[in-house]
């Protein structure tokens, strides 16, 4: 993709958005005059705005595409050392051939977890990467949020509820005591999440198949497409535990919850409200979550002074803006409806934390489904609201 490419595309959005405020501008004024919109204008409106979806999603995928390495021949990557070539060179045998060789005593030389009966092995440290970045790409969640790689069953992490008091003195003046800060320790465990894509024997021993590139890119999605689900809505049993799980409140251990006003709806008047109950010292590293069907409710509102509150993303890299404020899109957060919790606005990285167990497991199964060879993947993720006063969510009701 070419530097004049990208430059179309950002030129194609930033039209695309000129045209929607020019035809929302003009629904607005058939609802004041008519008290309803013409269905031909919601039409084009409709249309526009799924073209501005398509700009920013390829504009999405440039960007990722050249930040992603490859997986070919190793040519992108600072040259290995023997351990980790000697590595992947025995890990690739072993998906192929299933002959496991020295895989153990690599990985054990590597101080890795040595493989079991029942385990399988680590991937090699370059496909490890590879997974993970392509998770990271497609899981707003962990781009906002705060990731600790762990090689434990759990992170302990302390809550800090309150603040110490303070006071002034003088040299010779008496002090009394003061209180002390509320602090808990809260253990955040990993829970195992698995796929298990399979191939035929012959497609595997086809050399000009890179067998790795296939694992990755069948499990990475599945592992992401999970994750974001138990980011947002996880129960925490046998899963992460997700924001939209506690109980509405502003004590500690309950997320705050702003009413919209309006049943199913969103307005600019409430969306400003819902960003201001954020301390400041969350307010300045703030983004919003929210489905794409909310977005799409969120580009037409605007403010008291009849100016936009959104704003696109024009360029590489560049995140939409509600407020002035980066908009990430999250699949899994409710679509409008009558007292969904649609939109959350807060600092992510101190809200919430995501807890990976080093490493990704695989199992080969040449027997079980024949003549498939299936290979049973596993990774260990965790994660939970860490800091309660640092996330607000908007609920769509009164």
């Amino acid at each position: 993709m070419t530097t004049t490419e990208i430059k179309a595309r950002i030129d194609k959005l930033g039209s695309a958005w000129e045209q929607f405020k020019d035809v929302n501008d003009r629904r607005l004024k058939e609802v004041e005059r008519k008290g309803a919109s013409d269905p031909i204008t919601d039409a084009h409106l409709n249309r526009i705005s799924e073209k501005m979806d398509e700009y920013k999603e390829r504009l999405g995928k440039m960007e990722a595409s050249f930040r992603r390495p490859s997986f070919g021949d190793g040519s992108n990557f600072v040259m290995e050392d023997d351990l980790k070539r000697a590595h992947k060179e025995a890990f690739r045998s072993y998906l192929r051939k299933g002959v496991e060789g020295n895989l153990c005593n690599l990985e054990t030389k590597a101080l890795s977890v040595a493989s079991d009966p029942d385990g399988g092995y680590l991937v090699s440290p370059q496909l490890s990467a590879n997974i993970v970045k392509t998770v990271f790409e497609t899981s707003p969640m962990r781009q906002i949020a705060s990731v600790e790689i762990i090689s434990s069953d759990a992170l302990e992490v302390i809550e800090d509820k309150d603040e110490a008091v303070a006071g002034w003195t003088t040299e010779s003046a008496s002090v009394s005591d003061t209180d002390t800060p509320q602090m808990a320790k809260k253990s955040i465990p990993v829970h195992e999440l698995y796929a298990q894509p399979k191939a035929t024997q012959k497609l595997i021993d086809d050399a000009a198949i890179d067998i790795e590139a296939w694992l990755a890119a069948k499990i990475a999605d599945i592992f992401a497409r999970k994750e974001n689900t138990a980011f947002i809505s996880g129960d925490g049993v046998g899963k992460p535990r997700g924001i939209l799980t506690y109980t509405a409140g502003t004590s500690w251990g309950q997320i705050e919850q702003v009413a919209s006003g309006s049943s199913g709806a969103v307005t600019a008047d409430k969306l400003i409200d819902l960003f201001y109950s954020l301390k400041e010292v969350y307010a300045t590293h703030a983004a919003f979550l929210m489905n794409r069907s909310t977005v799409d409710a969120v580009r037409k509102l605007k403010d008291t002074t009849n100016q936009y509150i959104w704003s696109p993303g024009i360029g590489l890299g560049a995140p939409d803006t509600l407020l002035g404020v980066p908009v990430y899109q999250a699949a899994d957060m409710p679509v409008p409806a009558a007292d969904s919790l649609s939109i959350a606005v807060g600092d992510f990285k101190s809200a919430y934390q995501i807890v990976d167990r080093a490493g990704i497991r695989v199992l080969r199964d040449p027997f079980t489904d024949k003549p498939f060879v299936k290979f049973y993947t596993t990774k260990r993720v965790g994660g939970d609201v860490v800091n309660f006063e640092a996330v607000k969510i908007m609920k769509l009701g009164s």
